[in-house]
């Protein structure tokens, strides 16, 4: 806030550092917006409709409100926001080019029929995925990732598609079908981009590294979805290997609905040199790692291994660390087991 001083008369220097502290101690008692809401609630999806309903016959219907039910949402709390009245706090930055910002007065009264839900769904899921990840110990016992605001920008691309960024490091949510927004794990795919950039400054520069990604995106994706179910209690009712059941019901025809799946027999003899096919064959081998050894300590290993990557890593290097950091942090038990993930998706060198 910037403020105009008065000029037209003198005042002693310590007399006027005095009356402004008075002043700024004064407002600071009198104005409670000053401080974050400690319990800002809102209407988000749990994951996303199609997960919660296990209804695979629901469609966009051009945001309808009345095209998914009223079970599908869930009031939740919005955690660690600062004190301006937005969608803005500790580990997000949401904002909108396309309708009027979201207020966090009103987020428990948003349906998808509004902008601001979008907007209000970014928030939760970047927050969800950030305190997962620092559940795990990143930013903690391990080295952070990705722990700052997430600058997002919703329906800032005018087309059905959705990307991170690294020239801001922003991420941008698009509109068309099902907005991207509206389903947890497309805006988690799009967060975890924003993790490996964090972790490895452009990270994705080879198909092979750009293939990784996408793997992680999914993954991430997957989880952190999975991680909330559990924790608030919520209903998984479609197949966990599914990635954004809710957003791929507009391009997809068959059922399930699912964008991509980290259960496919695929291998690296498969490759076929475009990254969200490739992806599915690393996807699979993290996917097989959190079976065996379970969630926890699957993405523990998972993302701490990321801290070694080349920005051009290839499948070959990228396992490799991923098997040594198993090494280093559970033992020789859980690197065989890791190595086992990736020999059985034909990766060279393991």
């Amino acid at each position: 806030m910037s403020r105009q001083l008065n000029r037209s008369r003198r005042t002693p220097r310590g007399l006027l550092l005095a009356a402004a502290t008075l002043t700024v101690s004064l407002a600071t008692l009198a104005s409670p917006a000053l401080a974050a809401p400690a319990d800002a609630q809102a209407r988000i999806f749990m994951v996303n409709p199609v997960q919660s309903s296990g209804d695979q016959t629901l469609t966009d219907a051009k945001d309808a409100a009345s095209a998914v039910p009223d079970t599908a949402y869930a009031l939740a709390t919005l955690r660690n926001l600062d004190a301006g009245g937005g969608l803005s706090g500790t580990w997000a930055d949401v904002r909108s080019n396309t309708g009027s910002a979201a207020k966090v007065a009103d987020a428990a009264s948003y349906t998808r029929h509004d902008d601001q839900f979008e907007q209000v769904m970014a928030y939760f899921w970047v927050n969800e995925a950030q305190e997962y990840l620092q559940s795990l110990g990143f930013g903690t016992e391990l080295p952070g990732a990705n722990d700052r605001a997430q600058p997002v920008r919703i329906d800032q691309w005018g087309a059905d598609n959705s990307f991170f960024t690294d020239k801001k490091a922003e991420i941008r949510f698009g509109k068309g079908g099902v907005d991207d927004a509206e389903d947890a794990e497309v805006i988690v795919h799009e967060y975890g981009h924003a993790v490996h950039n964090a972790q490895v400054p452009g990270f994705g520069t080879s198909e092979e590294a750009g293939s990784i990604g996408e793997a992680f995106g999914d993954y991430l994706a997957v989880e952190v979805g999975a991680a909330a179910d559990a924790k608030y209690g919520w209903p998984m009712r479609t197949d966990l290997a599914c990635v954004a059941d809710w957003d791929s019901v507009s391009y997809t025809n068959t059922t399930p609905h699912c964008l991509r799946r980290l259960d496919t027999d695929k291998t690296y003899a498969d490759k076929a040199g475009e990254v969200h096919a490739d992806g599915e064959i690393w996807s699979r081998a993290l996917f097989d790692i959190r079976t065996a050894l379970g969630p926890k300590a699957a993405d523990r290993i998972i993302v701490n291994a990321q801290f070694g990557f080349a920005p051009d890593t290839s499948f070959s290097a990228a396992a490799t660390q991923t098997i040594a950091t198993a090494q280093d942090m559970y033992g020789s038990a859980a690197a065989r087991t890791v190595r086992k993930a990736f020999a059985d998706r034909g990766i060279p060198g393991v």
